[in-house]
């Protein structure tokens, strides 16, 4: 791998890298330079002359995640240094960076993790085929093959992938389909939180920032919306050199790279990882460079902006009549001729599934409150309510619980309008979607906590169930006025992302050479302010905001999608309750936990696990009394579990689940590996009530033979009594292990028939196969060594250190599963008679 990336990384085309990534960095910083002042301006002239939208109805929680991870647990991860898979421990925090580690006894000691990854710019995928149509495209002028195999092979047949567009791509796999349907839930919360870093109360930051982008892309040619504005500034800017970087060192690169197809896009993505992470430290630093020198001048510029601000404003205003009256008719004839007839179309496709996302916020939040009132009169005490409640206040965080609100969205279809206002795709409107669905599904479970915490005061808890009912009643109600309030500004700012690109760029030829004689109207000492680029555009902006106001007014005039008019305000209906916005979050588990005598404290292990318990939003394990089949994701001790919703999954029903318990048994520990290497067979066999004395337990070697329930013969080694509550039995009619197996081979053989062989027979066809399965067994070990030679199949994964550790289980012995006990009968004495078990282990060599 390093050979590869060495010998087309040398030191001059490193440098090179280097000089283009400072040469974007210093055209950058001077375009944010510029639109620092403007947002500086923009902010306190919002400061002074007020306004904003209509205000919330819900509360909004500051730090819904203090003291919380979202997830941990274990699956298996492909390796690029040796290619084999190993068990990872994955912990996911309340940052959404994904950090693996060796097992789960590192990550209790607070080892450093193997790997960390930031999920910013990266997409989770679920399978192969989705993997294969992005990577087939990763070179120039090699053409895949329709089935073309990756250059890995997946040990299961439910993959994890994150796939980046220029960092290293992250492989997983796990064993069950229920368990990628989960993980594949985490990873794409991990993905969407992550891609949304740049914070919105940051007021002249975010601005500055977000604006210098669109205008440095706008200067190379490159409008409309951008799939890589994806995680933090840092971030954001090494994509940004890497747009057009990328292609040049492929197109140069590419042909060079010698092998197979496989083999050459496996290594230029390792190569293209590694200029990823040349660029982004220098990033980091010019940008953190970059932020200080702006700070530093903030006073200044905030103290010259509050003295001068009327003169400021007034000379703004006079610049833009000028602007206005050379842009607005060729604006206007635009918009009337090729914009005006799609906008209702537009909004269309945008209203359907954001509405119907929505509303399935506001049905999983009803249908969690349903399930507690539920439980309440049930008779459920009070530490299981003080559960149900915990698990409400993390709902909005719980990716399984939200993923069907999420999937609504993700059928948002733009076709045809894309290709037409140059969208690359509709994943930025999706996403930015989805963010405000969980926004408003945690303001609405924040709210409600707070009513219900102030009513319980108030009432106590003897009507608990109406105590609910009336707090559930008055959350929906506020959750449909924001929601209605949320989704019309998405849909007036989605559409003018759609059109303004678009305009500016059909306006660009013909109104762009006008505006530099604007500038000699800005006095000198205003210029840093006032900006002819950006006081362009808010005309065209204004131009068509107008149209897109009225769209979506007609729309919710309509009553289209549950939207509320806008002359519909919800002012001072709860005059107190964004009081309780200032109180501390409700501790339910506290509020209803079990009563502790009086006197006891708890020791400091009981809290710690009391506080662990709270800390993880998620949890993987099944319902209570549901036997957990071969899940590789591990809870973490001490955490609290989150038993999923029935049915959350349409594939989640009982026939899977039957054969679900089918698979075989995680191999986590060196006792499970020997289970498979040497099978244990639980059988039950007759004792006679005549017998006085009670047999002893023990394990005797032995040689003989089994017909397994495969049909298969298998060779037994040792043979372990176990007596449960058996009646006493006499020495000399005591249970022998020859005599135990005699009876086993017996009961197999004669099962359904009406007559029992007679035991010398018995022995002697024993004897026989014993020789003949002893000449078998030396050809299955040469076909089996010439096979392990033929294809390399990936080892154990366990936690320990042992010499096991070094992959994943190959599947050969599938078929090795634990027999449950069965009663047999007296084959060798010639009754039917069942009496009391005893139980035996049969262990098979």
């Amino acid at each position: 791998m390093g050979d590869v990336v060495s010998s087309h990384l040398d030191e001059n085309r490193r440098e090179i890298i280097t000089a283009r990534t400072r040469d974007v960095m210093k055209q950058f910083s001077d375009v944010y330079e510029q639109q620092y002042a403007v947002a500086l301006f923009n902010s306190v002239r919002f400061e002074i002359e007020g306004g904003g939208g209509a205000q919330s109805q819900l509360l909004h929680r500051k730090d819904a995640l203090a003291g919380r991870s979202i997830f941990s647990g274990s699956l298996f991860q492909y390796l690029e240094e040796n290619r084999k898979w190993r068990s990872r421990f994955v912990s996911v925090p309340n940052s959404y960076t994904i950090s693996l580690y060796e097992s789960k006894t590192a990550h209790e000691r607070g080892l450093h993790p193997k790997v960390t990854i930031n999920c910013a710019g990266y997409k989770a995928l679920a399978s192969m085929e989705e993997y294969m149509e992005l990577i087939n495209g990763s070179l120039p002028g090699v053409k895949a093959k329709v089935g073309n195999h990756p250059f890995i092979k997946c040990a299961t047949q439910f993959p994890l992938i994150l796939w980046h567009p220029y960092a290293r791509h992250h492989y997983f796999c796990v064993t069950t389909e229920r368990e990628q349907k989960k993980w594949h839930a985490v990873l794409q919360d991990c993905v969407r939180h992550s891609n949304n870093g740049l914070p919105e109360d940051c007021t002249v930051q975010t601005p500055a920032f977000t604006d210098s982008v669109r205008l440095f892309r706008q200067a190379k040619g490159y409008y409309g919306t951008w799939d890589m504005m994806c995680g933090v500034p840092a971030q954001i800017l090494a994509n940004l050199v890497m747009e057009t970087l990328h292609p040049e060192l492929r197109n140069v690169i590419g042909p060079r790279l010698k092998g197979k197809m496989q083999q050459r896009q496996r290594n230029w993505m390792l190569i293209s990882d590694a200029v990823y992470r040349q660029v982004l430290p220098q990033t980091t630093g010019h940008y953190e460079a970059l932020v200080e020198a702006c700070e530093a001048h903030k006073a200044s510029l905030d103290s010259r902006l509050r003295t001068d601000m009327d003169q400021i404003i007034s000379s703004k205003e006079h610049i833009s009549n000028k602007i206005r009256a050379l842009v607005l008719p060729k604006a206007e004839n635009l918009l009337r001729c090729s914009i005006q007839p799609y906008i209702s179309s537009i909004l269309e496709a945008l209203m359907e599934p954001t509405s119907r996302g929505f509303s399935e916020v506001r049905d999983v939040f009803f249908k969690e409150l349903v399930d507690i009132s539920k439980n309440s009169i049930n008779g459920e005490g009070k530490e299981r309510l003080g559960e149900q409640l915990e698990r409400l206040s993390m709902l909005a965080f719980h990716p399984v619980k939200m993923q069907s609100c999420y999937e609504k969205m993700e059928q948002l279809n733009l076709e045809g309008l894309q290709q037409r206002f140059d969208v690359s795709s509709p994943s930025v409107f999706i996403s930015r979607a989805q963010i405000l669905m969980r926004e408003q599904m945690d303001n609405a479970v924040y709210t409600f906590e707070q009513l219900l915490h102030q009513s319980l005061e108030a009432q106590g808890d003897d009507n608990f169930c109406k105590v609910v009912q009336k707090c559930q009643d008055r959350v929906l109600k506020k959750y449909d006025y924001d929601s209605s309030t949320v989704r019309k500004k998405f849909f007036r700012e989605a559409l003018l992302q759609i059109i303004i690109p678009y305009m500016l760029q059909q306006l660009s030829l013909s109104c762009t050479p006008e505006l530099p004689r604007f500038k000699e109207l800005i006095f000198e000492d205003l210029s840093r302010f006032l900006l002819v680029e950006n006081m362009y555009e808010e005309v065209v902006l204004q131009s068509v905001t107008k149209e897109i106001m009225m769209a979506v007014k007609e729309a919710a005039v309509q009553r289209r999608h549950n939207l509320y008019r806008d002359s519909i305000v919800l002012t001072n209906s709860d005059p107190n309750l964004h009081l309780l916005e200032e109180t501390s979050p409700v501790d339910w588990a506290a509020k209803f936990g079990a009563d502790e005598p009086e006197g006891s404290f708890p020791s400091e292990v009981e809290e710690r696990g009391a506080a662990r318990r709270r800390k993880q939003v998620v949890s993987m394990i099944q319902l209570d009394g549901v036997p957990l089949p071969y899940e590789s994701c591990l809870e973490v001790p001490g955490v609290e579990l989150i038993p999923e919703e029935e049915g959350e999954f349409s594939e989640c029903q009982d026939e899977e689940r039957e054969e679900e318990q089918e698979d075989p048994k995680s191999p986590d520990s060196v006792d499970a590996i020997r289970g498979l290497i040497n099978p244990v067979v639980e059988v039950e066999l007759p004792v006679s009530d005549e017998e006085p004395s009670e047999p002893a337990n023990g394990t005797e070697p032995t040689v003989g033979l089994i017909t397994a329930e495969d049909g298969l013969l298998e060779e037994v080694t040792h043979v372990t009594t176990v007596v449960e509550d058996a009646a006493k039995k006499s020495p000399q009619e005591k249970t022998s292990p020859q005599s135990i197996l005699k009876e086993l081979v017996g009961s197999k053989k004669q099962e359904g028939e009406k007559e029992q062989e007679e035991e010398a027979d018995i022995q002697e066809a024993v004897e026989e196969m014993v020789t003949v399965v002893k000449e078998d067994e030396g050809e299955q070990v040469a076909e089996a060594s010439a096979e392990e030679l033929q294809c390399e199949s990936p080892p154990l994964a366990t936690d320990s250190g042992s010499q096991y550790d070094s992959g994943f289980q190959s599947p050969s012995g599938e078929a090795l599963e634990d027999a449950e006990p069965q009663p047999i009968t007296n084959g060798l004495s010639g009754e039917d008679k069942i009496i009391s078990p005893t139980e035996v282990e049969v262990v098979l060599a």
